[in-house]
């Protein structure tokens, strides 16, 4: 993001945004630390591809099965927004399909495979992202 401004800082936005990002930088630094507590609490990693021993359903998992990968998206934002031209902003997506196409796809086959139906109910009962 920061290369692609400097290289190429397609049209400003407006200088509020700056102030605006404030808010998905402190709900993405609040979501990733609630997810983490309730990993620990669960005794369980929060490293990718390593196998979970416990399935967290609760807290920021009961909005979204993915609150780490959410939160990092909502700090692209706020980054992108401090930056205040259009350039990052075009990113985000670009970061979202990469994040689920060679994180989440994986890590789900990876949840079913261990906790089969409760993993599947959990997943018809929870959206990917928000």
């Amino acid at each position: 993001m920061v290369l692609l401004n400097l290289a190429l800082p397609l049209g400003r936005l407006h200088p509020l945004n700056r102030l605006i990002g404030l808010v998905p930088l402190v709900l993405g630094v609040g979501v990733v630390l609630a997810a983490d507590q309730q990993f620990k609490r669960a005794g369980t990693t929060v490293k990718p591809f390593q196998p979970s021993t416990a399935l967290v359903t609760t807290g920021v998992y009961g909005l979204t099965r993915n609150p780490m990968y959410l939160s990092m998206v909502l700090m692209l934002i706020a980054f992108a927004l401090f930056m205040n031209h259009v350039g990052p902003v075009l990113l985000i997506p670009v970061f979202i399909y990469v994040i689920q196409g060679r994180f989440i796809l994986a890590e789900e086959q990876m949840l079913e495979k261990a906790f089969g139906e409760s993993y599947r109910v959990y997943k018809g009962s929870v959206r990917r992202w928000i």
